[in-house]
């Protein structure tokens, strides 16, 4: 059997293009749900937009850094966890916010916020991290990623679908909500479709490798929310912020980070096998955490 960090996982150029493009339209039906209003809401509250960005984009990439040195997972798994960690929360943690009865408006703000941010934070996190790692920037010289290609890509998925989607809800609201409820469950589901693709494709590949990230996985997850909760307890937060923060913090947009792995590291083994694990992992822990704090006040 190969090293982990040998294996790739094939993605035909055609299914990459509308997986970008399934991306790109999912990020546009979560902008038609944001306003300029969102952003005003939440400078309203200085202290949640600072503990929000320390959280999410400085301290979990950070710590995932510690993590890497400390498990020392193949370079491959390591370089995954990074690009994991520096992408911005998921879109699917307004609902679990929502489902855990937490501040449901800072996590729609803190989203769009974290979105526009990660147009630059994302490639800055990765690269910095990845570099400092000596087995990750072993394997970034023989990638030879370009750090602008890499900005300019999450500006098309993320940037530019943010700035259209706010501009339609800006002139014409009611358009807006109704474009809304049908493009996200649409573009969702094509973008699980291909991703259930790529599984099936590589079916040998993600059953003989999966073992070497379940425990990984996991516990980086499981990082992440307490990382929010200490965040938000240490500096003294509702509890109903809290849950919005911790969730914000665990629930990241690894389908930007496995379209980033598939554009610019050819489906690289163990940076697909962590992001793709993450991605269904993530929901199934925000779920079980949201439906646990639905019942606490």
């Amino acid at each position: 059997m190969l090293e982990l960090d040998q294996v790739k996982i094939h993605f035909d150029t055609n299914s990459l293009l509308v997986m970008n493009l399934a991306l790109a339209v999912v990020m546009f039906g979560v902008a038609l749900d944001i306003s300029m209003n969102d952003f005003k809401n939440l400078f309203k509250q200085p202290k949640l937009v600072v503990l929000g960005i320390l959280s999410q984009f400085i301290l979990l990439p950070l710590v995932t850094f510690f993590l890497v040195l400390l498990v020392k997972p193949q370079p491959s798994i390591a370089l995954g966890m990074m690009m994991v960690a520096a992408c911005p929360g998921g879109n699917i943690s307004n609902f679990m916010t929502h489902l855990a009865k937490g501040n449901t408006a800072l996590s729609v703000s803190l989203t769009a916020f974290a979105t526009f941010l990660a147009i630059f934070f994302t490639p800055f996190n990765f690269q910095l991290y990845a570099s400092l790692y000596d087995p990750t920037a072993d394997l970034l010289k023989t990638v030879e990623l370009n750090p602008f290609e890499l900005l300019k890509l999450v500006l098309l998925i993320l940037g530019i679908p943010l700035i259209l989607g706010m501009s339609l809800r800006a002139v014409n609201t009611v358009f807006a909500n109704k474009l809304s409820r049908l493009l996200k469950p649409i573009s969702i589901l094509v973008f699980i479709v291909f991703i259930v693709v790529a599984f099936y494709n590589n079916l040998d590949v993600f059953s003989g490798y999966v073992h070497y990230v379940l425990g990984i996985g996991v516990l980086h997850n499981m990082m992440a929310i307490l990382l929010g909760i200490g965040v938000a307890k240490i500096f003294k937060v509702s509890f109903k912020n809290l849950k919005t923060l911790a969730i914000e913090t665990g629930i990241q947009n690894s389908g930007l980070g496995l379209l980033l792995i598939f554009t610019f590291f050819e489906g690289l083994g163990g940076m697909a096998i962590i992001a793709a694990f993450w991605g269904i992992w993530h929901i199934v822990s925000g779920l079980l955490l949201a439906t646990y704090w639905s019942k606490k006040h």
